[in-house]
């Protein structure tokens, strides 16, 4: 059985709660299907800003780009809006080091707000929900 490797990086604000729970419903899945992952934890943002110094450190960089998939928590706060270098910069090197461009997401658009939207129209013209 393979095991995959998941890069587990919390970030900072509410990301460690979130990914907390994300991780136990990997394991959840995990356990119900006979898969198995090793997690690997990261610090990035912030967090790894007040230990380390810095954002992301070359050798977490690695860590993440040995696994097989990276599962990311929210990154940045107020607390470090006034730091010269910005606990966003982890997520625009992963991004780049990883050659991913986008944070892809669903979204969900209402008829109500159709004429609101500022997406071409050609765009919205996809099945609106209620």
């Amino acid at each position: 059985m393979n095991k995959f490797k998941i890069a587990v990086i919390g970030g900072d604000g509410i990301g460690p709660e979130i990914i907390s729970c994300a991780k136990d419903l990997i394991i959840a899945i995990a356990t119900k299907y006979g898969l198995q992952f090793e997690f690997f934890d990261i610090l990035a943002g912030g967090c790894a800003i007040d230990a380390f110094g810095v954002p992301l450190r070359q050798q977490d960089l690695e860590t993440a780009k040995s696994c097989d998939a990276v599962l990311l928590g929210s990154i940045g706060g107020e607390k470090w809006n006034a730091m010269p270098v910005r606990p966003e910069a982890a997520l625009l090197q992963i991004r780049k080091e990883l050659n991913l461009y986008a944070n892809l997401r669903p979204a969900y658009l209402f008829k109500q707000l159709i004429n609101a939207c500022p997406l071409r129209k050609d765009i919205t013209k996809m099945e609106s929900i209620l």
